[in-house]
């Protein structure tokens, strides 16, 4: 699967066997699995496809306070949750399309991807506390399939 980094967005080939042995990116040299993934349509519907790892994709836009807000506690829950969720943020803004897409009806939006068929969605800006409960709910319904 190809993942692009958090930190300096290169494109890395990643195998996915190798998810749990805390790669790192070939350009930067940090963890590829521990920051949110910016994504364009195309490289969502690629991530989507190719993940082994449940997928959680944040749609915002840059003109929502709430998205704004809940950006750092995204941030925060990527670094501490990476090896087991991958994080991933879209602009809705420079991505209508994929907003359409994916039925996109309020921002901020979170939707939990699986095995490439979206299984959960919450709408609005979650405090750190419900967004660390939304990532157990997610563990433990993908630990099940």
């Amino acid at each position: 699967m190809q993942i692009r980094c958090p930190h300096c967005n290169k494109p890395n080939r990643l195998d996915e066997t190798r998810l749990g042995d805390q790669p790192v990116c070939g350009a930067c040299g940090k963890p590829l699995l521990q920051g949110v993934q910016a994504v364009n349509a195309d490289e969502l519907n690629e991530l989507l496809g190719q993940s082994q790892l449940p997928v959680l994709v944040d749609f915002w836009a840059f003109w929502c306070a709430p998205c704004r807000s809940f950006a750092p506690i995204f941030a925060n829950a990527a670094k501490k949750h990476g090896e087991s969720i991958l994080f991933a943020k879209i602009d809705t803004e420079a991505h209508q399309a994929a907003a359409a897409q994916h039925n996109i009806r309020s921002l901020p939006t979170l939707a939990v991807f699986y095995q490439g068929k979206e299984i959960g969605r919450v709408s609005g800006a979650l405090p750190a506390a419900q967004l660390e409960e939304l990532v157990g709910q997610i563990l433990a319904q993908t630990a099940k399939v």
